[in-house]
């Protein structure tokens, strides 16, 4: 989920890597950034709770999204796969759950290896017959109508969740994610990490390392505007990306907010789409026991099999 101080990216479909001028320094600058980002999340779970009243505390909503930070904040910088803070270690891990899939779990359908395309990226055919490509040299030019509706329907291995996406609220991010889609990009990923109560996240393709990777390029954020009073910019169900720290740091990963400490998160993260039907399979996907942090890979492996949009 990277930065705009980006010194070149391999073109090779198993990583991407992203090489930093000081590592070790911008390692602390994004320490003391995630510490006082700590603070101000704990304060918005804690007002959060007491409004609804639910019966955990706001502790384990602020433990679970700092762990979420590091998930949030992948790093794709040169193996950097280190979490938010140096305090994660420390950080309690969150209970795991019993595993209830919706429905019979199907086969992963294996997709063919994903090409690459040197040069400026073609608009894919919108009837989902492109080839498919995991390695890309540039951004997609504008190949959406942002007057249209689309929805995106995420077949997995636990079911279908299906997605209205918002172009008109995020033209670029819904425009990169249909991009990346018609490719099939994501046909045969994982949902490689899952948090309770914060979000399940999916959508790299460059293995065998999920959670390090993105389509070769990044793009600008368009986070939610900061509502007002005691409202937050996201909700159970939001879709959105992963980013890493710093502007313009979005690739391919996204996440779906599936609990409170989810909604507590700061506006900075694209949020394009809404789960419209499917939340039962996101449970599902949700309460698979995990590895814990700070990878928080869960013990069973979920796949989305292929993701279709329908314009209408």
């Amino acid at each position: 989920m990277l930065s705009a101080a980006v010194d070149g990216v391999t073109s090779n479909s198993s990583l991407q890597a992203l090489d930093y001028t000081s590592v070790a320094t911008e390692r602390r600058e994004r320490q003391r950034a995630n510490r006082a980002l700590k603070q101000e999340i704990e304060e918005k779970v804690e007002k959060k709770e007491r409004r609804r009243q639910v019966g955990f505390t706001a502790g384990i909503f602020a433990i679970a999204v700092m762990a979420g930070l590091g998930l949030l904040y992948v790093a794709t910088s040169g193996g950097d796969d280190e979490v938010a803070s140096d305090d994660a270690a420390e950080q309690e891990v969150v209970e795991e759950t019993t595993t209830t899939v919706a429905g019979p779990v199907s086969a992963i359908s294996v997709p063919a290896p994903g090409g690459t395309i040197d040069g400026p990226t073609e608009c894919p055919a919108a009837d989902g017959s492109s080839d498919r490509i995991t390695t890309f040299s540039e951004a997609p030019p504008m190949c959406i109508d942002t007057a249209a509706s689309y929805t995106a329907t995420l077949a997995t291995t636990a079911g279908d969740i299906t997605v209205e996406l918002d172009a008109a609220a995020a033209p670029e991010t819904v425009n990169n994610f249909v991009v990346l889609s018609r490719y099939h990009y994501y046909d045969g990923t994982p949902f490689h990490r899952i948090i309770p109560g914060f979000v399940i996240q999916g959508g790299d393709a460059t293995g065998p390392s999920p959670g390090l990777g993105n389509p070769g390029y990044l793009i600008a954020e368009e986070p939610p505007a900061e509502p007002g009073g005691d409202e937050t910019a996201y909700e159970i169900g939001s879709f959105a990306m992963a980013k890493s720290a710093g502007p313009n740091a979005t690739g391919a990963q996204f996440f779906i907010v599936t609990g409170p400490a989810g909604e507590a998160l700061p506006p900075e993260y694209s949020l394009f789409g809404q789960v419209t039907n499917g939340m039962d399979v996101v449970t599902a996907i949700e309460s698979i026991p995990t590895t814990g942090s700070p990878q928080d890979a869960p013990t069973e492996e979920i796949y989305i099999n292929s993701v279709t949009i329908t314009e209408g």
